[in-house]
């Protein structure tokens, strides 16, 4: 018997050792921890049940046979975050460069099948080379295997994906059908093809980072949601975002005990310019309204028009879409529909309530705009706000104008409470362009033709500029000093929580994709 116990604590300590020390002193040379320190770092203390440790490629051409290393580059299993049960893979680059294999593939599919049995979040550290050349179409079909499990546990449990070295060719559509993926800066990159064919195909020259490092795909294609200056940054970001979101889709996210008080705001009172082309920040609205320093924005480099991101109101966790009159004016344009869209499909696949918070004097006009399908694109954050079923409350800071109020959570597309404050001016459009339309011909026959354009744009903002009309429709629901902002919606949620809605049957609706 101890010789059979000693041949397994050799294999596991071979296990262990993953490619050697060697190339594990590469990786910490490059600012890098190993999958296993990453693991180590993410969960809870001794917390980690490693499932595959003994696991090897099959693979019998090109020497390969004498190429046996036992985990075959995937340390998988299951663990805890502050208590909470996750399953988590993390590619071991020390091993064949983390290439995936048709065994290493097998590894992550049986933990992400037993994640969605059990309801539990699944979180991957993806450090990999590609696809492990040597097996061809072996090492193909196992990542359709993989993709295919994302698109199963999708809005079943949250898939979240680190991104801590390459993820090259078809590696990075796993990450990219997950709902959250971080990126470590200068570290990481994605891109379907690298720099070497960009060059060769379209004569470009461009630098690994450059395609798609953390900066390129946080700011300009919208790929990665968050970025982290190192692997423990990130490691500790995974662990936040876990803290806004259940464990499943039949769950809700646990509340953190608060005790309400008056919870009046009196700096929300001036916040809003006289001026109403003068810009503010709409994120002094969201910190004045939710619980102290729980504002954790998402995709804050991207489409900066509008902001999302996950916060805690009296302890329980929302969702948050707001216009940034910083940005654009506010205006919806095609990047900041599609943001806005799948932040509030996430919110509502996983019952997490959503908050609106609307300044949004339109759509963004230009050839740039249509041609880049503002159309389709802003159908998507329409579609979004329509079909969700989460408690979903609006409030209007100040313009609203034209098919932007539709889309931004109006009453007429399902949402459950609209307030407005009294700065808010809810019209088609600006006083001013509605004048010229309206008036044209009496503000042109005027002696005054400048004077009688003032005079007739004011007469349209004392009619429409204002929240008192929809108020007088239903419209919205309550006209409330900005003060009282955070104690109505404390309470409207609260009056919430017990919402349900049944759906017509159907397999599923079609979105403006």
């Amino acid at each position: 018997m101890e010789s059979k116990i000693e041949k397994l604590n050799s294999r596991i300590a071979l296990a262990y050792l993953g490619g050697g020390e060697a190339r594990i002193e590469k990786q910490h040379a490059k600012k890098k921890l190993t999958a296993r320190e990453r693991i180590h770092y993410l969960l809870d203390e001794n917390s980690f049940e490693e499932m595959g440790v003994l696991v090897t490629h099959r693979c019998t051409d090109f020497g390969m046979e004498d190429h046996l290393i036992f985990g075959d580059g995937v340390v998988t299993g299951y663990g805890t975050i502050n208590g909470r049960l996750v399953y988590v893979f993390a590619q071991d680059f020390t091993v064949f460069g983390g290439a995936l294999s048709e065994s290493h593939a097998e590894k992550i599919c049986k933990i992400m099948d037993q994640a969605v049995k059990v309801g539990a979040p699944i979180i991957g550290l993806n450090d990999s080379g590609g696809a492990r050349i040597q097996e061809g179409v072996r090492s193909l079909g196992g990542y359709a295997d993989i993709f295919f499990r994302n698109v199963q546990a999708s809005g079943v449990i949250p898939q979240l994906s680190a991104i801590m070295g390459p993820c090259a060719g078809g590696a990075v559509y796993s990450p990219a059908m997950t709902d959250f993926t971080i990126m470590v800066e200068e570290t990481s990159y994605m891109f379907v093809t690298g720099p070497n064919v960009v060059k060769t195909v379209t004569n470009e020259e461009v630098t690994s980072e450059e395609l798609g490092g953390a900066s390129t795909h946080s700011t300009k294609s919208g790929v990665a949601h968050l970025t982290s200056s190192n692997d423990i940054e990130c490691l500790n970001d995974i662990k936040k975002l876990l803290s806004y979101i259940p464990q499943n889709n039949r769950e809700t996210t646990k509340k953190i005990p608060f005790e309400i008080k008056d919870e009046l705001r009196e700096e929300l009172e001036n916040l809003v310019p006289e001026n109403t082309n003068k810009p503010y920040d709409m994120h002094h609205v969201i910190h004045g309204i939710i619980d102290e320093n729980s504002f954790f924005e998402i995709q804050k480099d991207y489409a900066e028009n509008i902001i999302v991101g996950f916060a805690r109101l009296a302890g329980r966790s929302i969702g948050i879409v707001a216009n940034q009159p910083m940005q654009l004016a506010g205006c919806l344009d095609a990047n900041s529909s599609i943001k806005g869209a799948r932040f509030t499909r996430f919110c509502d696949c996983f019952n997490i309530p959503l908050l609106v918070l609307v300044d949004v004097p339109g759509f963004l006009p230009g050839t740039d705009q249509e041609w880049n399908g503002i159309i389709k694109n802003g159908a998507k954050l329409l579609y979004a706000l329509s079909e969700a079923t989460v408690p979903r409350i609006t409030v209007i800071t100040r313009k609203a104008y034209g098919g932007a109020y539709d889309v931004m959570n109006s009453k007429h597309i399902g949402a459950d409470m609209n307030f407005a404050w009294p700065t808010a001016e809810i019209a088609v459009m600006g006083a001013k362009g509605a004048a010229e339309i309206i008036f044209k011909k009496e503000i042109k026959e005027a002696e005054n033709p400048e004077q009688k354009l003032k005079e007739k744009e004011a007469e349209y903002a004392f009619k429409f500029a204002d929240p008192y009309r929809a108020a007088r429709r239903g419209f919205i629901d309550e006209v409330i000093y900005p003060k009282n902002t955070r104690r109505k919606l404390i309470k409207a949620f609260q009056m919430l929580e017990g919402k349900e809605i049944v759906r017509p049957n159907r397999k599923h609706g079609n979105i403006p994709l």
